[in-house]
């Protein structure tokens, strides 16, 4: 079982690495800093595969890992830094984000509890019981920081639809 598990696991890391490059991208804002989140948690996924008790978890066990990497890198830098899209160099991974960068930058101005969620929803399109597994909070939290973002977002665009 520990094999199927294991290929399973490869093909997924293998078949999403690019989304998981675009999520790291989102939270780091450093497209080496993003390679080096997925690159950890992959090592760690890796390492830690026994943990996996129902391979159709994988998904939200997989997030999890990387969500704590970009926390943990956040952390030890201390603040966040942006990057202009100009200053990334050509590559097989390139800015993932949108050019005019109006809606991630309103997202990342968030709170992060709740740019977390709206970046596992809508970027990742996880559902909210995947969100709930991979930010360890109950369903309903997930569910009332869901539609506090959205809320705050809409304003948000609205009062710049307004200037």
């Amino acid at each position: 079982m520990s094999v199927i598990r294991e290929e399973q696991l490869t093909a997924f890391l293998v078949e999403e690495q690019a989304r998981f490059y675009r999520l790291a991208y989102s939270y780091l804002k450093n497209r080496e800093e993003a390679l080096d989140a997925v690159q950890a948690a992959v090592c760690r996924a890796l390492e830690k595969q026994d943990s996996l008790r129902e391979p159709s978890a994988m998904r939200a066990w997989f997030y999890h890992i990387l969500v704590n990497e970009c926390t943990d890198q956040l952390r030890r830098r201390k603040r966040v830094a942006f990057v202009s899209p100009d200053t990334l160099d050509a590559g097989s991974y390139e800015d993932p984000l949108p050019p005019d960068g109006t809606l991630a930058q309103r997202v990342d101005a968030l709170p992060a509890e709740v740019g977390t969620i709206i970046k596992l929803r809508f970027y990742e399109e996880l559902s909210l019981r995947e969100i709930s597994a991979v930010t360890g909070l109950n369903l309903s939290t997930v569910k009332t920081r869901l539609y506090t973002g959205l809320k705050k977002l809409r304003i948000s665009l609205e009062g710049a639809n307004i200037e």
